[in-house]
């Protein structure tokens, strides 16, 4: 694979001038949108993905950073949607090394017959995923137990500590992953636009294919691009570019929102996360490692607005704190808390008027009248599968020439199982920028080189882009990340060639919304 770097934004709008057709526009650079742009352009398709803000910058950089199978769909007795999501699983590892790996996770055992019930399903779990399986579970002894994670608590509901059940899944940085899949694009010569947003979709019934009018949200200045295939992955706001393409569309999403908080790394002190089976709202909640900290979710609660940024309520938080109370030595409080996020998930209920193909519990494929397809559901962990998907039924309604799919045993972008982060081969290169031992936070290890990395190779156009997505510094701490704000938008102002007012204002603007990250 090429190691091709994004050209400049200029360049980037002069190229899509010179196609005056493509075979595959993508709206939408979250999991969805990404997979599915390069799902197509690995099979030579010409692709363009357009990103109303930025890649990832909704619900695809909000998850709990976990690549599984689903513990809780095991226990619902969904084997099939368990067997996919862990093969899945398997061949994002073996695909993007620099990104993924095993994480242990400890079950614990208060009650009786905890370990045999949790033992025999987790061996399930290892059964289906077969080969690609990354790492056997076994039964813990409290001492065991006790010495893994050394922060559970000694009782719950008056049942005494009895030991665990350790089982492996796997870990990434999603926000990265994204980054990644969209640099993986432009090496295939596919292309991806941030900051342009789809404001409509018209099909050209005369000349067969889409027309999709474009503004670009940094100068307001609006262009068309014409394609044979219109993917919408917009997540959440599916409905409101299916309505463009039809305005007799019902919507087809229910929104629900969860909520993660950040944690000192001291709450967990351990490699391994926790796995709570069941909260009272009937979802599992995890205690994470993460980049040296401990981050706990989720929540699940419906909502009915669709915010660009949803804050998380005062409810959810408590009910985060109290849960994960229950299953620690040490209490967290309000105060304790580094960040909090919120992530609108997209739900899906059906529309009885549309053709729609349902291929798994978790998302749904839809094509409508025109042949535009829409995708929404799923979650990163089949990220890929429901790309070829989309990919494969354009194929199969003659939208596209036949082509097969690659992406099962394609390395990502950086793929290398040396050292060298999330970043893999790219590392070398930062390490020459200026400023790669000047370190701007402490809390993400975010250096100027790596910042200026964002904007030169990473299409990263203001503050909140570096310090959310191309590093993680307002997930991990808010506080930190607004301290960082000025010195950061000092560099990519340099970058970009704009000016000390622009500069200031992107202090601002990331000031107010780090603010809503905190909770005092």
């Amino acid at each position: 694979m090429q190691n091709k770097t994004p050209s400049d934004r200029a360049s980037l709008l002069r190229e899509l001038d010179k196609t005056p057709l493509f075979d595959v526009v993508v709206i939408g650079g979250g999991a969805s949108g990404l997979g599915a742009g390069v799902d197509a352009a690995s099979r030579g398709y010409r692709t363009l993905l357009l990103e109303a803000r930025d890649f990832a910058k909704g619900t695809s950089s909000k998850a709990t950073k976990l690549v599984h199978g689903g513990v809780r769909y095991l226990a619902q007795g969904n084997i099939p949607l368990v067997r996919e999501a862990l093969r899945e699983r398997g061949l994002l590892a073996r695909n993007a090394p620099h990104l993924v790996h095993p994480l242990g996770f400890i079950v614990p055992a208060y009650r009786f017959g905890d370990k045999l019930i949790y033992g025999a399903g987790l061996k399930m779990y290892d059964w289906l995923a077969g080969s690609l399986n990354l790492g056997a579970s076994r039964s813990l002894g409290l001492a065991e137990t006790r010495a893994k994670s050394p922060m559970l608590a000694d009782s719950l509901d008056g049942h005494a500590l009895r030991g665990g059940t350790l089982y492996c899944d796997g870990q990434f940085d999603d926000a990265r992953l994204a980054v990644t899949l969209m640099r993986t694009l432009f090496d295939l010569g596919g292309h991806a636009l941030n900051n342009a947003a789809v404001r409509g979709v018209d099909f050209d019934r005369a000349a067969g294919h889409h027309r999709l009018t474009v503004e670009d949200v940094e100068t307001g200045d609006r262009f068309t691009v014409s394609a044979r295939c219109v993917v919408n992955a917009t997540g959440v706001w599916v409905d409101s570019i299916r309505a463009m393409a039809d305005p007799g569309a019902r919507p087809i999403v229910a929104p629900s929102q969860g909520v993660h908080l950040t944690l000192p790394g001291r709450f967990l002190q351990s490699d391994d996360a926790i796995l709570v089976p069941r909260t009272k709202d009937g979802r599992v909640l995890f205690i994470v490692p993460w980049h040296g900290h401990a981050i706990v979710g989720t929540t699940d609660t419906p909502r009915h607005d669709l915010p660009l940024d949803p804050r998380a309520s005062d409810e959810d938080v408590d009910f985060i704190l109290a849960t994960a109370a229950n299953y620690l030595s040490v209490k967290p409080t309000r105060d304790d808390v580094l960040s909090v996020w919120a992530g609108l998930r997209p739900l899906v209920k059906g529309d009885a008027n549309a053709s729609t193909a349902a291929l798994s519990r978790e998302h749904t494929i839809e094509m409508s009248a025109t042949g535009m397809i829409t995708v929404t559901g799923g979650k990163w962990t089949t990220y890929r599968l429901m790309a070829q998907q989309v990919i494969d039924l354009a194929v199969t309604k003659g939208l596209l020439p036949d082509a097969p799919c690659r992406t099962a045993s394609l390395p990502l972008h950086g793929s290398t199982a040396e050292q060298g982060g999330y970043y893999g081969s790219d590392a070398a290169l930062i390490e020459r920028l200026p400023g790669a031992d000047n370190v701007l936070v402490q809390a993400s290890g975010l250096t100027e080189a790596q910042t200026r990395f964002a904007v030169r190779a990473e299409l990263a156009r203001c503050v909140e882009d570096v310090l959310a997505r191309r590093n993680r510094a307002l997930f991990l701490d808010a506080a930190a990340a607004r301290d960082a704000a000025p010195e950061v938008a000092r560099i990519v102002a340099e970058e970009l060639g704009k000016s000390s007012h622009w500069q200031a204002d992107e202090v601002e603007r990331f000031d107010t919304f780090a603010r809503t990250w905190m909770l005092s």
